[in-house]
């Protein structure tokens, strides 16, 4: 039999993804049909919100709400005693006892009409009594500091994070290597840094939506846009005391998710509502001002950083604190401050290094996963110091980071080795495209030009046994349908999972039908859509399910024609033997099978190929120390740069040219590739020109789009070069590693250091806005 990893993937042609059954297509989209989909039974839900930070809850009287014609249900936290969590299991479904954020939900409702509900809110009375809030995360992590969860020793949690009892602290991460302190005695020139990155939203154009219906007999469906429909069917059921087997999450294509729509950020209340209400499907759609700030939001990031090198520009030690600011609820942004801690040098090897980072507890929105996980935060500290230590050693900035980026073999921070990579030649790409080193004249004497780099590097962000699985049925006409469990979020997944599979059966692309929507009653289990895991382990899930759907076709051919299975081969949705030079159609008998010799009954029938895919080799890291053998699965690394001009006048950025270059192991559709660097690239720019959640006193100012400013396609007219490095991954399909976040990982660092290099400033963090800029020109006397 044919070897599959020597198997050309074919390209999709005709169709930008593969077809998706009509019927499925039709019902994913009737979530937003109503009455079609669920019937005039449906209730709306509105949800009763906190107006203050920090409070205890005194009083609730929904009386006069539930008196209010049309009002179907009002529920409170009361209903609901157990917490909700993925990581840290630390907050309720309604708040109980005390508040701890404005939006946090306090009581739900109910009622024949979204009017109707919003009426009863208003006829809902609290009474709350003040409590002294937190907003600042370095504040929060001193003793003297009040305590937000008072509990939080009781809460569950992983083994892999580390609470300290008696704080705000809800996850600590250590990484203590080598000798630091001795370090420092040897190094020619130290530098010493401190940035704030902001809370940012992921403002995806589809806000929140879901449904829930409690059965009679107990049975619950929850239709919801979602990244996580196994983890929401799994988190829900157990707060709520539902079998997993009596819930079912039913998930369609997703309007734009970046990490919002991970995890249970909001789908947990219409189910909560919905229970009071059996038979009665319960909707609930957050307002565009609703998903601003009372859902998930990027955790904000004071990081202070401390690096030396020798003589030579030799990074000889680092020492690196973080507090993120991980807001009310920390039971996702624990794992981010987890990240951020074995991450913590960049993709540098240092052999010195002392890391504190913590999450930290705040009366702010709750900071969750948002595309690249801490990722793009931390870089922009760690990128911009190197910038600086490098002018300050009299060293080429690109010179220096290729003498001291992560190398195949080297021993990294926490231990592990590093696995072949392709930095080296991403930073040498990168900079050749912007003519690194070649002073350029600006377009205008009150313009100021300048060049910028930044590198990167991230690792999927998971517990250890995050699982895949698929199946591959075959169909009469030859056909393939393929069932995952991951989520098409406009990443192009669906696209090259049904290149693996035409790939590795020999049939062809356009043979392959995806099966949607996501049902976690009829999908194969995939832990979530996020880490940008996907291509890597789902598409190893799905190389296994084709690989036995395509042992089992070819035994029975080979019985058939009796022959050795291993002379036989696919080739265009056509068994070969490469010995008699038979041939035969996969058509039909990957269903109704091969008949015996003189009809005498069959062989063979219905082809089910199932896959999965489970890393087991990733190892603990000690608490202390954050030393293990292998802390990750694998990194991908990468480099951005940008050729820029800034306003002597008004501070305007321009950006002439943006250059990205990125290691993926195996471009499987370098098309799709390179449309995730581009799309990457253009929301690292939002975020770092524009975008800012602007929070005063725990209450968010700019909740719409009016205020909040991002990145559309009329800000990217410029040239932008897109560069595809591949150093094969050796547990990856065909070598692959995932590029879904990384592409906006080091845009923040890369642009600042692009403006300091054309007027001589820096700022203390994004948004790197024409009016901050030029503030900082003024003070800095650049100009008058």
């Amino acid at each position: 039999m044919a070897i599959v990893d020597k198997v050309k993937l074919p390209s999709p042609v005709g169709e930008s993804k593969p077809r998706l059954d009509v019927q499925e297509k039709v019902t994913g989209a009737a979530i937003y049909t109503d009455d079609i989909q669920f019937g005039p039974g449906l209730l709306h839900a509105r949800i009763k919100r906190s107006p203050h930070p920090h409070a205890r809850i005194k009083s609730i009287d929904i009386s006069k709400a539930q008196e209010l014609p049309g009002v179907k249900v009002v529920v409170t936290g009361d209903d609901f005693p157990n917490r909700i969590g993925l990581y840290l299991v630390d907050r309720h479904i309604f708040a109980r006892d005390r508040v701890r954020f404005v939006g946090e939900p306090v009581a739900g409702v109910a009622a024949a009409t979204e009017e109707i509900a919003e009426k009863a809110l208003d006829l809902i009375e609290v009474e709350y009594e003040m409590l002294d809030p937190v907003f600042d995360p370095e504040f929060g992590a001193t003793p003297e500091a009040p305590l937000i969860h008072p509990d939080m020793a009781e809460y569950a949690r992983p083994n892999f994070i580390f609470p300290q009892e008696g704080t705000n602290i809800s996850n600590h991460f250590k990484v203590r290597r080598g000798d630091v302190e001795g370090a420092w005695e040897q190094c020619a020139a130290i530098v010493e840094e401190k940035f704030y990155i902001p809370h940012v939203q992921h403002v995806p154009i589809e806000p929140h939506v879901a449904v829930a219906k409690f059965d009679v007999d107990g049975r619950v469906t929850l239709w919801a846009a979602s990244q996580s429909p196994f983890a929401q069917r799994n988190l829900i059921a157990k707060t709520l005391g539902i079998s997993e087997s009596d819930m079912r999450v039913i998930a369609p294509y997703v309007g734009g998710g970046f990490g919002c729509k991970a995890g249970v950020t909001m789908e947990a209340l219409p189910v909560a509502i919905a229970s009071k209400v059996p038979g009665r499907p319960v909707k609930l759609l957050l307002t565009r001002e609703e998903e601003f700030y009372t859902n998930f939001v990027r955790q904000a990031l004071v990081i202070k950083l401390k690096i030396g090198c020798d003589t030579n520009g030799k990074v000889l030690a680092m020492q690196n604190t973080m507090y993120w600011d991980g807001g009310a609820s920390t039971e996702y942004g624990v794992n981010i401050t987890r990240a951020g801690g074995y991450n913590s040098t960049g993709p540098y090897f240092i052999p010195n290094v002392h890391t504190d980072s913590m999450c930290i507890y705040t009366n702010h929105p709750v900071g969750g996963a948002y595309r690249g996980f801490g990722m793009s935060e931390l870089h922009t500290g760690i990128e911009q110091t190197m910038d600086i230590l490098a002018e300050k050693i009299g060293m080429d900035k690109v010179e220096f980071r290729l003498k001291n980026c992560v190398k195949g073999g080297d021993i990294i921070l926490t231990g592990m080795t590093m696995h072949p990579t392709g930095l080296s030649e991403c930073i040498e790409k990168a900079a050749k495209a912007i003519n690194w080193g070649k002073k350029e004249e600006s377009s205008s004497p009150t313009k100021a030009r300048g060049k910028g780099i930044a590198l990167m590097w991230k690792a999927p962000s998971m517990p250890p046994n995050a699982g895949s699985s698929a199946e591959v049925k075959f169909n009469e006409d030859g056909t393939v349908t393929l069932s995952v469990g991951g989520q098409e979020i406009g990443q192009g997944t669906f696209t090259v999972m049904a290149q693996m599979v035409a790939g590795t059966l020999g049939i062809p692309y356009e043979s392959v039908r995806v099966r949607g929507p996501l049902d976690t009653q009829y999908s194969p289990y995939e832990w979530q859509t996020v880490a940008s895991r996907l291509t890597w382990s789902m598409g190893n899930a799905v190389v296994e399910a084709a690989k036995d759907a395509r042992e089992q076709l070819l035994e029975n051919v080979a019985d058939h024609w009796d022959e050795d299975p291993e002379d036989l081969d696919i080739i265009d949705g056509k068994v070969i033997s490469y010995k008699s030079e038979n041939e035969m159609s996969v058509k039909n008998i990957g269903i109704y099978g091969l008949p015996n010799e003189n009809d005498e009954g069959w062989k063979g029938g219905p082809i089910v190929g199932r896959g999965n895919f489970m890393p087991t080799y990733v190892t603990n890291l000690d608490a202390e120390t954050g030393q293990g053998d292998r802390a990750v699965v694998h990194y991908t690394t990468g480099a951005q740069a940008f050729d820029i001009e800034v306003d002597l006048e008004t501070g305007k950025i321009d950006i002439l040219k943006a250059v990205s270059a990125f290691d993926v192991g195996r471009a499987i559709n370098p098309e799709l590739v390179k449309a995730q660097i581009e799309g990457g690239l253009m929301q690292g720019l939002s975020s770092a020109i524009f975008e800012q959640i602007m929070l005063e006193k725990g209450v968010m100012q700019n909740p719409s789009f009016v205020d909040y400013r991002i990145a559309t396609t009329t800000d990217m007219p410029f040239e932008h070069e897109e560069i595809i490095v591949e150093e094969p991954q050796d547990d990856g399909p065909w070598g692959a590693r995932g590029i879904g976040e990384h592409p906006m990982v080091p845009t923040i660092a890369a642009l600042a250091n692009a403006i300091y290099d054309a007027v001589g400033v820096r700022l203390e963090g994004p948004p790197l806005s024409a009016e901050k800029v030029y503030l900082a020109m003024l003070d800095a006397g650049v100009v008058d």
